[in-house]
């Protein structure tokens, strides 16, 4: 897949297929319309490209109602590629973007992308002050050599499959469904920093991450997870919160990898959300605490399928 944050200089072998949009999380409805549109570039001779933007548009044009994401521009790449996508191009997004007119900015898309054809949803719109919308583009069509193609979203439960949905249940701890409705489960990913060690004394020693702002985090609680680690998978029991058994205020991601040895200090994990298995407690005693840890692992095990679950 050809990656680029500019639409100047690219080498493009063929006309294109274009989708445009944030694509956060590449969840099944986005699949469902790239899956069709690489299928469809493939049998008309074209390249199939999706055009997306960072940061996301809502963070800069209304940033009080910021939206927290559910992948980074680095694993939205790799879950494109995946969809055997030709090429992908991040603009960055700025206001100055956001005010160019639609036929400006779909003409550079028609030039500099030798974009043939564009595939929206059917509420999509762009340019200033939206007038890009699904009548304005098709007309723009006719004037620019380009033929618009309206999806309609994939739906799941009377509902249409979104990022909206899927972050929602995110926030709400309903890690399984999030993770049905994206494909795969839900998963954070970063460094493994120092913590207070307060694991080792309670038998189970954790590895912590930093959270990131930016991200959907899921709400307090315990869950059976999958950790990643150096390409390898493991099982794992995870707390997130606040800890308040020890008065504790700041969130912290806290993972228990099941029967692993090692140090992960500095390791760059991926931490896979598979169900919550109960929320954020506070306990009088450290050994109260550990007696429930202990619990939390056997459910873990149980729900991972772990072969050392007790009988």
């Amino acid at each position: 897949m050809q990656l680029a944050n500019s639409l100047d200089n690219l080498a493009l072998q063929a006309d294109t297929v274009l989708a445009i949009g944030t694509f956060d999380g590449v969840h099944l409805g986005h699949r469902y319309l790239l899956e069709q549109l690489v299928r469809h570039a493939r049998e008309t001779g074209r390249e199939s490209a999706v055009l997306s933007f960072y940061p996301h548009p809502r963070l800069v044009l209304r940033p009080e109602a910021r939206p927290a994401c559910l992948s980074t521009p680095s694993e939205r790449a790799i879950a494109l590629e995946s969809l055997a996508i030709d090429l992908l191009v991040v603009l960055p997004f700025t206001l100055a973007l956001a005010n160019t007119p639609a036929e400006t900015f779909i003409g550079e898309l028609v030039s500099k992308l030798r974009m043939r054809e564009l595939w929206v949803g059917a509420g999509f719109a762009l340019g200033r002050g939206r007038e890009g919308d699904v009548a304005h583009l098709t007309q723009l069509g006719v004037q620019l050599g380009y033929t618009l193609h309206v999806m309609e979203p994939l739906y799941d439960g009377g509902e249409p499959v979104s990022s909206t949905r899927i972050r929602a249940l995110v926030h709400q701890g309903d890690v399984t469904e999030a993770g049905r409705l994206l494909g795969r489960p839900y998963a954070i990913s970063g460094p493994v920093v120092p913590g207070h060690q307060r694991g080792r004394t309670l038998g189970f020693r954790t590895a912590n991450l930093r959270l990131n702002p930016e991200r959907a985090i899921p709400a307090n609680g315990v869950y059976a997870v999958r950790v990643r680690v150096n390409g390898e998978q493991h099982h794992g029991v995870a707390n997130l919160g606040v800890r308040p058994s020890f008065g504790e205020t700041d969130r912290l991601l806290e993972v228990h990898l099941l029967d692993y040895v090692g140090d992960l200090y500095g390791e760059n994990v991926t931490v896979e959300f598979v169900q919550r298995l109960r929320p954020e407690l506070t306990f009088e005693t450290p050994e109260a605490l550990a007696e429930q840890i202990g619990r939390d692992v056997e459910r873990a095990r149980a729900v991972l399928g772990d072969p050392k679950v007790s009988a």
